[in-house]
């Protein structure tokens, strides 16, 4: 399990831990934010394209846009240097 620093401010306040489990066997990334009561899982064969749209839809509904946003983009990152 990795964790990365965020760092992403929100109205409620900073977005800081995000938490990688990479399944090797199962071909999958388990993602989970703590502080946003969120996380998902991303398949190895997920198309790259519609990714950024699903992570950014799904994390709307725990916090703002914009934040939403970043942080689609951090994790985008961080899931495919793995």
């Amino acid at each position: 399990m990795k964790i990365r620093k965020a760092n992403i401010n929100t109205q409620t306040g900073m977005i800081t831990d995000v938490y990688l489990h990479e399944n090797r066997k199962e071909l999958r990334t388990l993602v989970a934010v703590p502080q946003l009561e969120w996380s998902t899982i991303i398949s190895y064969e997920e198309d790259k394209a519609t990714l950024p749209e699903r992570l950014e839809a799904s994390l709307r509904r725990h916090t703002e846009e914009a934040p939403a946003g970043e942080l689609a983009k951090k994790i985008i990152h961080w899931v495919t240097e793995m």
